[in-house]
């Protein structure tokens, strides 16, 4: 048996998985995430692109867009308050659990929006339900992406938990892809079909979604750390105390650092509507945008992760952020003058690559500041307060740019901020990318560390 000797107390290494179980895990993670993601960001296009007609129609154009791109951030608002139950769930009774049940929640919750009477029919109560429904979605969404990644970093190979953990985040971007390729052909019809039966299409189709995770998260096992700290008595009863009182600085630092998710919602809500709304491009060229950009995603998030086992995860994550916040200054430009082509230039490289390289690294480096005991709630939480300010992005740049949109330069700017604060929170954080997996988030000691699994 391996022993480790932080904090004076001798600590026995959980059995190492079988070689399967890694890949397993990050497949049933990518899988999985793409699946609640694809649930999650069509309701960010039908926000930008018919929500305002469907459920204001009696407000000004700017305003009725304004209040549909805030409907979407009310989803994140739900995030928080989900991250807290589902974090202490997963840390209390099993990362799979909220796996499953992220899953069913999300589906149930998108089905129901696709069935939703609109203004014309029920009034005010249509957008009440609406909201309501985004919220179940955020709450939802709270919980998936710690327990995806937390259980993917934690079937991994010590040296090699960047790129396994990547996969979480590439499963993202095809759901985004996803959920825009559906929206396509939706998009392109006539204006009458697309508002009256077209938009409720891709939210019909999550009862796919909700039997396809099922079957996938099902036969996936617990991972062996948890599986370690219950067969010891080692599970904290109320993991989010534990949380707050040991670990709130490292809480603090992933809020923050999250906070870089502003960059993906500008892009796939606000700078859409931008585009077909104030700026008048083509509804079906935009959407193709945002598909080859999450294309060239899918392919270069698990190089990032890849590279971050090999020179630390900050290298990469600050080389990403950097490169979103002068990048988002072409491709808001680019829209500005109408330009399809530079517009897919900057689009790919603001989010295929700058986007990808940060979302290549931060599940491993958010989670190796907790340890398994209360990982699950700490990225949960960290990373769903900083997403909460990335959900009212949309909204805050509407506002920033002005009822005619003009003012992009404002919106570039409020990115370069959240991007500044990203970097200083990263930057001042510590490295654990050569730490072995069993010591991750305990303090520091003279002693020598475990020795980590070679395979």
């Amino acid at each position: 048996m391996v022993h480790s000797r932080a904090q004076g107390v001798a600590v026995t290494a959980p059995q190492a998985a079988p070689p399967a179980q890694p890949r397993k895990a990050a497949l049933a993670a990518w899988i999985g995430s793409a699946l609640e993601y694809y649930d999650f960001f069509i309701y960010g296009t039908a926000a930008a692109l018919v929500f305002n007609k469907l459920f204001f129609p009696g407000s000004e154009p700017a305003t009725g867009t304004l209040l549909a791109l805030a409907t979407f951030g009310a989803g994140y608002l739900a995030r928080p308050l989900g991250a807290f139950v589902l974090g202490h769930l997963g840390d209390r009774f099993g990362r799979k659990r909220i796996l499953v049940s992220t899953v069913l929640l999300m589906g149930a919750a998108t089905f129901a929006v696709g069935c939703l009477p609109t203004y014309a029919s029920i009034g005010v109560a249509a957008p009440i339900i609406l909201v309501s429904l985004r919220l179940l979605q955020g709450f939802s969404a709270g919980g998936e992406q710690a327990g995806a990644s937390s259980t993917s970093l934690e079937h991994a190979p010590p040296h090699r938990r960047a790129y396994f953990t990547s996969w979480t985040l590439g499963g993202t971007q095809f759901g985004q892809v996803l959920a825009t390729a559906i929206f396509l052909p939706v998009a392109a019809l006539p204006e009458a079909d697309l508002l009256s039966w077209g938009w409720r299409l891709p939210f019909w189709l999550s009862a796919i979604v909700v039997v396809a995770g099922l079957l996938i998260r099902r036969t996936l096992d617990e991972t062996p750390v948890f599986t370690d700290q219950e067969q010891r008595g080692e599970i904290a009863r109320a993991p989010v105390a534990v949380l707050l009182r040991e670990h709130l600085g490292s809480v603090v630092r992933v809020v923050f650092a999250a906070m870089i998710a502003t960059v993906s919602t500008i892009f796939t809500v606000y700078a859409l509507s931008y585009a077909v709304n104030d700026v008048g491009l083509s509804r079906t060229a935009m959407l193709w945008v945002g598909v080859v950009a999450n294309l060239v995603a899918i392919l270069v998030i698990p190089a990032f992760g890849a590279l971050g086992d090999r020179i630390g995860r900050k290298p990469v994550f600050l080389a990403g952020s950097i490169g979103m916040a002068v990048t988002m200054v072409g491709y808001l430009y680019a829209i500005s003058a109408g330009s399809y082509v530079w517009i897919f230039v900057f689009g790919i490289l603001v989010f295929g690559l700058g986007n990808s390289a940060t979302g290549g690294v931060w599940p491993a480096f958010y989670g190796e500041m907790f340890p398994a005991r209360v990982r699950l709630s700490g990225v949960a939480i960290g990373t769903q307060i900083g997403f909460a300010v990335a959900g009212f992005a949309p909204s805050i740049a509407a506002a920033l740019a002005g009822e005619d949109g003009g003012n992009w330069p404002a919106v570039a700017g409020f990115v370069a901020v959240v991007c500044l604060v990203n970097v200083i929170a990263v930057a001042t954080g510590r490295d654990y990318y050569r730490t072995p997996t069993e010591d991750l988030g305990l303090p520091v000691t003279g002693e020598r560390r475990t020795a980590a699994a070679t395979s």
